[in-house]
C-alpha cells in the first residue's frame, strides 16, 4: 500500500439561505472545479481537497477557521460574508456592480467574492480566477496540510 501525501484543504463558503443554496451553491460547485483544474496544472504541489460548505458551518466550527477559505454571496446570503465585510480588506470593487475582498498580502488566506445580484456574483467569481486565484493558490501550496476532516469534528 503507497502511502499518500496528506492533502491540504481549501473551503468554498456559500450561504445557507434558500436563494443561496439555490444560485450560490451552484456557483461555489464551478469555483471548487476551477480551483482543483488551477491546482493540478500548478505542477507537483501534491493534492488538494476542496469542499463547499455552508456558511453557519464554517462559522460553528472554529477548527475550520485555519483553513484557506474563499466565501462566495454576498452579505445578505452568506452569514462569513457578511461577518468579513469590515475585516477583510478590497482588492477590487466595481462600484454598484461586485467586490473582491482579500488581503494583498494573503497573511491570512481568505478570500470573499460577490457581487450586487446572482448575475454580478458569477462575473465577480470569473474575475476571481483570471487575477486573484493563481496567487491565491500559490500561497496555499506554501501551507502545511492540515487533517482536518470536516466530518469528524464535534
Amino acid at each position: 500500500m503507497a502511502d499518500h501525501p496528506p492533502a491540504r484543504q481549501l473551503l468554498v463558503v456559500v450561504g445557507s439561505t434558500l436563494r443561496a443554496e439555490e444560485l450560490d451553491r451552484p456557483l461555489g460547485y464551478f469555483l471548487r472545479q476551477r480551483i482543483e483544474q488551477a491546482w493540478d496544472a500548478g505542477g507537483d504541489r501534491g493534492p488538494l481537497r476542496v469542499l463547499v460548505v455552508a456558511d453557519f458551518r464554517w462559522l460553528h466550527e472554529d477548527e475550520l477557521h485555519s483553513q484557506p477559505t474563499v466565501s462566495v454571496g454576498g452579505p445578505g446570503v452568506n452569514a462569513l460574508a457578511q461577518q468579513w465585510l469590515e475585516e477583510v480588506p478590497l482588492s477590487l470593487a466595481v462600484e454598484d456592480q461586485y467586490y473582491i475582498q482579500m488581503d494583498p498580502d494573503l497573511e491570512e488566506p481568505r478570500a470573499s467574492i460577490w457581487g450586487m445580484d446572482n448575475a454580478t456574483t458569477q462575473i465577480a467569481v470569473a474575475v476571481f480566477i483570471e487575477r486573484f486565484l493563481p496567487r491565491f493558490l500559490e500561497h496555499c501550496a506554501t501551507l502545511a496540510p492540515q487533517s482536518t476532516d470536516p466530518d469528524e469534528t464535534d
